[in-house]
């Protein structure tokens, strides 16, 4: 089927408003503030550069785990817990526990014996696991990053896992996508019970006596310094914001966050109940989207922003089939994309084969 293509370009027009100061922080060595909904930084200091990451490495193991095997399982936990030592949820060797709330003490309580028992029930091994966090991280683009183990712990020769802030903002707004994920990393508090204890774990997250932290994950080793991932809901705006080594990391998430609430804004783009392309004469203005589309930008941003449309013109389409994309811009930088799906008149679908042919030759 030959395919014609329309290429409509809108651009959305706002007011302009002065620039306003840029965040400044004195403790962190690398750090970044991302908006999660595009990928876009908004405020960075040597995000690119590849640290030891500590705990924070646990984000990737809860990510494949919650992705690869039913949380419901029962572990029974074998002497694999013997490789892991510092902190700790002190599970014991024949215990049985099921996935999830193994994965609640890795996050909520960072233990490295859950760390390393999850590996091993949910890749056969510590070392497919570990091949499984590498493999996902080239899949996100994380270029500066190299797992060796699913925990964070280092040695004194430095053998971890390493990563950037930027890379850890990507993998962390992939994993907030999950429901399971964002549900486990924003826990206060979690009661579990096994066959051998009851265990009362506690967020060591102190953000989240914030309400506009929505989860994230602390670490620490000596090699690494402190490290620490927190996501956020402000005003609309979802962001990610990643520290490494920094000595003074919790005040340096709240500053970010400030920086965020007064310089940005979200503005919603694009309205899924009022959605038109101006110029589609093909489809008969029943395109939709399936949800609002909202963008973090400065207020003397908004004049730069545009639309981009690309639809595939479909000889014979489907009720609700995906028919192009609506890109925006700022400036020549793309920010999102959204499919477009388009609704079939009932009309049409009673049209003959000639007044089909007519109507294609006429568009």
């Amino acid at each position: 089927m030959k395919k014609k293509y329309i290429f409509i370009i809108i651009s959305i027009i706002f007011m302009l408003y002065p620039i306003k100061v840029e965040a400044s922080t004195n403790t962190a060595s690398s750090y970044v503030l991302m908006d999660m909904n595009t990928g876009r930084i908004l405020s960075s200091k040597n995000e690119s550069s590849s640290h030891l990451i500590a705990s924070i490495s646990k984000i990737m193991t809860c990510i494949i785990a919650i992705e690869n095997k039913n949380l419901n399982d029962i572990v029974i936990v074998d002497e694999t817990i013997n490789q892991a030592h510092g902190s700790g949820i002190y599970i014991e060797v024949g215990e049985e526990i099921t996935l999830r709330d193994l994965l609640y003490g890795l996050m909520l309580r960072s233990g490295n014996d859950a760390a390393v028992m999850i590996a091993k029930y949910v890749g056969g091994s510590i070392q497919n696991f570990v091949t499984m966090m590498n493999q996902k991280a080239q899949e996100l683009g994380m270029k500066n990053t190299t797992f060796n183990n699913p925990s964070g712990l280092d040695d004194e020769n430095n053998e971890g896992n390493y990563s950037s802030c930027y890379d850890m903002a990507l993998l962390t707004s992939y994993a907030m996508q999950n429901e399971e994920y964002k549900t486990i990393t924003k826990t206060k508090k979690h009661i579990v019970k096994t066959n051998k204890k009851t265990y009362s774990w506690t967020n060591k997250n102190k953000l989240l006596a914030y309400d506009y932290i929505t989860g994230g994950k602390t670490g620490y080793t000596k090699n690494a310094g402190r490290t620490l991932v927190s996501t956020a809901n402000i005003d609309n705006m979802d962001l990610v914001v990643v520290t490494i080594r920094d000595s003074d990391d919790w005040n340096t998430h709240q500053e970010l966050y400030t920086y965020a609430k007064e310089n940005y804004a979200s503005y919603k783009v694009l309205n899924k109940d009022n959605y038109q392309v101006f110029g589609d004469t093909y489809y008969q203005n029943n395109l939709y989207i399936k949800k609002d589309v909202y963008v973090t930008l400065k207020e003397n941003e908004t004049g730069n922003l545009i639309s981009h449309v690309k639809l595939t013109k479909l000889k014979n389409y489907q009720d609700n089939e995906e028919v192009g994309v609506n890109e925006i811009y700022l400036d020549d930088k793309l920010l999102t994309t959204t499919k477009i799906y388009v609704h079939k008149q009932k009309e049409q679908e009673k049209k003959s084969f000639w007044e089909i042919i007519i109507s294609w030759f006429k568009s």
